[in-house]
């Protein structure tokens, strides 16, 4: 730009410029896609991008201007990344995107890799019937994640048997434990539960010499006999990159207190694995009631706090302004939803509030 400014020629001229294949980029962006696109501002505790180049049915590109440790702050748009896919055709352009967002380890803040996965993944889109009410019209309630396809219940199921065996079979090598070790080489019998459902598994596990693991997985009801699971996976690891069967798959994989986070693509959910006779006994427990929170005014997002419309025994009205928060240049105004009397405020305008934070609360 700047030579042709200049009056210098450009090296090529139109008819050298010609279209080859294809390619569809994606925006990934620090936006919570499950709380209306809402700005997810905070340190990239983890940010591992896959590699450019050859990537399965295409060629990834990737242009980011961030690192791992970064902040992304309320002051500037939330871009992380774009990411583009390359191919012949446009589907396997759409394939390598989509398989890269599956191999994107990101952390420390919410990203909308869910819902660009999600899209990619939707017929119309993949046929090419979009428009600019596509999202209006697929997702008419907002994003809430998606059905799971067979092929996600197998992932999902033989995945969480296999990190779970890999933690109890090292467990188990600790001495002096009660429990003993069960051997390895010898099957394993799990029930794996997800959502409401529940997933009997047989695995039998195996060490690779490159760290990896490879295993017989019986899943009655998802497969009709024993398949192959092998992975390069390792404890610590977050992306859960695999082949089962005949299918090759990436999950986004965090170890948490009551099970495993799974994700893959627009469907996410928490996996428990238990053995057949504690899933049995876990059925019983009663749920948790959810806590009551219908006095209580949050903050949808991080931000700053403009102005503060309201004060302590207040009588508001359904549909009153009580604050202004901004984030990412952009006002947003929290409204009264019911006639009430305010109790408490939290906070002052000038203040900077995190996701979730109280804000104020009713009587």
């Amino acid at each position: 730009m700047i030579r042709v400014a200049a009056g210098e020629k450009l090296e090529l001229a139109q008819k050298d410029v010609t279209i080859k294949g294809w390619a569809v980029e994606a925006r990934l962006y620090a936006e919570d896609p499950y709380r209306g696109f809402l700005p997810s501002i905070g340190r990239l505790t983890r940010y591992v991008e896959p590699p450019e180049g050859p990537s399965g049915p295409g060629t990834l590109r990737i242009d980011s201007g961030v690192r791992e440790g970064d902040e992304i702050s309320m002051f500037y748009d939330p871009m992380i990344a774009k990411v583009i896919g390359q191919g012949d055709t446009r589907e396997k352009a759409i394939d390598a995107l989509s398989a890269a967002l599956d191999r994107l380890d990101v952390a420390g803040l919410q990203s909308n890799a869910p819902f660009l996965a999600a899209v990619l993944d939707e017929p119309d889109f993949r046929k090419g019937t979009i428009h600019t009410g596509y999202i209006a019209d697929h997702f008419p309630d907002g994003f809430t994640g998606t059905v799971p396809k067979e092929s996600q219940w197998r992932a999902f199921v033989a995945s969480s048997a296999l990190i779970h065996t890999v933690f109890v079979e090292r467990a188990a090598r600790i001495e002096g434990r009660i429990t003993p070790h069960s051997g390895a080489g010898k099957p394993h019998d799990w029930t794996v539960l997800i959502d409401d459902q529940q997933f009997a598994v047989e695995i039998t596990l195996e060490s690779r010499l490159d760290g990896g693991f490879s295993a017989t997985v019986f899943m009655p009801g998802l497969a009709a006999g024993p398949l192959n699971l092998d992975t390069a996976w390792q404890p610590g690891m977050h992306i859960f990159e695999a082949s089962l069967g005949k299918e090759d798959f990436s999950l986004a994989v965090e170890d948490r207190t009551q099970g495993y986070w799974l994700r893959h693509r627009g469907f996410a959910a928490l996996v428990r694995v238990y053995s057949p006779r504690i899933a049995e006994l876990a059925a019983r427990l009663p749920e948790r009631p959810e806590p009551d929170t219908s006095k209580l005014i949050v903050s949808p997002m991080p931000g700053l706090i403009v102005t503060v419309n309201v004060e302590p025994s207040q009588d508001v009205k359904a549909g009153e302004t009580l604050l202004t928060v901004e984030a990412m240049k952009m006002e947003n105004v929290l409204r009264a939803e019911r006639d009430g009397t305010v109790k408490t405020v939290g906070v002052k305008a000038g203040d900077s509030v995190a996701a979730d934070e109280l804000l104020v609360e009713f009587e």
